[in-house]
């Protein structure tokens, strides 16, 4: 039997006093899945993506990256954090910074023709030329994803990708990652319910405790994570899965 690409056992970790950031985390993750996390701002998404690249040492339980410990396969794993709307007004291209992704020593034509086709792959070959700070939010995205791609990592781990990526555009970059997930592993974290694709193969629940985590969630699930009524997608259609009301007030900001 093939070992999981990711696994956490009794995972915990925090920032300080009070409630950690993750809780006694189980989680794993199959070499070929699309898996993604959803869950409240604060719920710990962010911190469990830290960890599995081994950022973030756990106080407790054990990480398994390809079998490892997670520094040793961080030369697998393509990473694109968080956009924070830093200004990338420095003399750069999309390719430069698509090329920042290569491994060390990586360079000259052979570069070049990396980071252009893992810019093809995402639909954006011909911004090549263009300044990055001359982007949008979108086009950045594309890039920043692209970038994560030039290393042909095993596992792609992506931290809101749509979050600067207007209405019109998140249904495109969604289908890319389903595209990209025929060749590489895929954890995605959301706070938004609503932005799960109907390519996920699976989905887990993440508040600051793994809440669920399989091929579907069931309301008591979403309402430990949420605390309200939330939108689910189920195979590309959001429906109410919660009575507004049913339990009170809300419970994330």
């Amino acid at each position: 039997m093939t070992a999981p690409v990711v696994r956490l056992r009794g995972v915990t970790f925090g920032y300080g006093p009070g409630r950690p950031a993750l809780d006694g985390v189980d989680f794993e993750v199959s070499d070929g899945d699309y898996v993604a996390v959803i869950g409240p701002n604060g719920g710990g998404k962010t911190t469990l993506l830290k960890v599995i690249l081994g950022l973030r040492t756990p106080w407790s339980g054990t990480v398994e990256v390809f079998g490892g410990p997670p520094a040793a396969a961080r030369g697998r794993i393509g990473y694109v954090p968080q956009w924070s709307g830093a200004s990338l007004d420095f003399p750069a291209t999309a390719l430069d910074v698509v090329m920042m992704g290569l491994p060390p020593k990586t360079g000259g034509r052979a570069a070049r023709a990396i980071a252009l086709d893992r810019m093809a792959d995402m639909g954006i070959a011909g911004l090549a030329g263009i300044h990055a700070g001359s982007l949008s939010g979108g086009q950045r995205q594309k890039v920043y994803v692209a970038r994560a791609l030039a290393g042909a990592p095993d596992l792609l781990l992506l931290d809101e990708p749509a979050a600067s990526v207007d209405p019109a555009g998140q249904g495109g970059l969604y289908e890319l990652l389903a595209r990209l997930n025929e060749k590489v592993t895929i954890v995605l974290v959301t706070h938004d319910v609503g932005a799960v694709s109907g390519q996920v193969r699976s989905i887990a629940c993440l508040n600051s405790e793994m809440v669920s985590h399989g091929g579907t969630l069931d309301t008591e699930a979403l309402w430990k994570a949420y605390g309200c009524p939330v939108d689910l997608v189920s195979h590309g259609t959001p429906h109410r899965v919660l009575e507004a009301g049913a339990h009170g007030g809300c419970g994330h900001a």
